[in-house]
């Protein structure tokens, strides 16, 4: 009994160092990093521009540990791929229009900064939801 619960250990941890290596994995763990910062930034700009970081953030984290402890094999009922797909693009979207209207207003240095931030992070998304177009691959 001890033995299976080795084996299912590490096959667990084999499982999380090989996502956490991949190309994917470690974009998943950049966009958890980028939304950080900019929740911090936001934080000045208003509740609004809060909220949307702080969902999305907390979006990646829960693809982040379905990734990580392979459960996105486990449940078939849900398309996995489309989810991740529509969850970067509209990351991407959201992100871009926050930035220009944070960027359009003649802000102070930190409002610009805001802006080039969330501008960077819709590359990021944009690019995170290019990879995992499922129709793509």
């Amino acid at each position: 009994m001890g033995d299976s619960q080795h084996v299912s250990a590490s096959s667990c941890w084999a499982t999380c160092t090989n996502f956490s290596s991949s190309q994917k994995g470690i974009i998943l763990c950049t966009e958890i990093i980028f939304c950080l910062v900019i929740l911090t930034c936001f934080h000045d700009l208003g509740v609004g521009y809060y909220s949307l970081t702080g969902i999305e953030m907390n979006l990646a984290v829960v693809f982040l540990v379905l990734y990580l402890t392979g459960l996105h094999n486990k449940i078939q009922c849900i398309n996995w791929p489309w989810c991740d797909f529509f969850r970067t693009l509209s990351a991407a979207v959201i992100y871009l229009i926050t930035s220009i209207s944070v960027l359009a207003v003649k802000g102070s240095r930190s409002e610009i900064i805001d802006g080039v931030l969330g501008i960077s992070a819709s590359c990021l998304f944009g690019y995170d939801a290019y990879i995992t177009f499922p129709l793509r691959q």
